[in-house]
């Protein structure tokens, strides 16, 4: 079975919008974490808000455009399905991108019974907090960056409840760690 993987930046205050305090935090270690998270997987999950930053964004890169250790992201986040999850969106989508109205839960877990590599999920927002709620993500990876944000969206902000296992914890050298969790079970 597929996993799904939620992968995403957070300051020490929770806030994981706008993420304009994230650039300083970028180097060829970063790079190459970011590059083979991306290339365990063969598809996009993503919810609305991250779906049209990213279709404003990625098809206008080039593999020129790629950071320190991320050879060949552009071209594969490029290539590869992605699963919107929206009920304001309509068809058809850009960027191969299939939408998913109506039941997500059902949905994933559908995708998850396919063949294939994980199933990453960018951003935690609605999306993930219906995923989380229906035991749908397989592992959560949290980008703890040492800013305090202030104002902004805030990570589970709006509900949710999970009891997670903290099963891996990485430093960076650019001063960030990634805490990867899988849900207690």
């Amino acid at each position: 079975m597929r996993k799904v993987i939620v992968s995403t930046y957070v300051s020490l205050d929770g806030v994981i919008q706008p993420l304009d305090w994230s650039f300083g935090f970028r180097d060829e270690e970063r790079g190459k974490y970011a590059h083979d998270l991306l290339f365990s997987a063969d598809a996009l999950l993503l919810g609305r808000e991250t779906y049209q930053i990213f279709a404003q964004v990625w098809p206008t890169r080039t593999a020129a455009d790629d950071g320190p250790g991320e050879a060949g992201v552009t071209d594969r986040i490029n290539s590869m399905p992605k699963y919107v999850a929206s009920t304001t969106l309509q068809e058809p989508l850009s960027w191969n991108a299939t939408l998913i109205r109506g039941d997500v839960a059902t949905e994933v877990a559908r995708l998850k019974q396919q063949p294939g590599q994980n199933i990453l999920m960018y951003g935690c927002g609605p999306v993930a907090r219906t995923l989380m709620q229906h035991n749908l993500i397989d592992e959560y990876q949290f980008w703890v960056h040492p800013v305090v944000a202030g104002d902004g969206t805030r990570l589970f902000g709006d509900g949710g409840q999970a009891t997670l296992k903290l099963v891996e914890t990485r430093m960076f050298s650019a001063g960030f760690a990634i805490l990867t969790c899988r849900p207690a079970k």
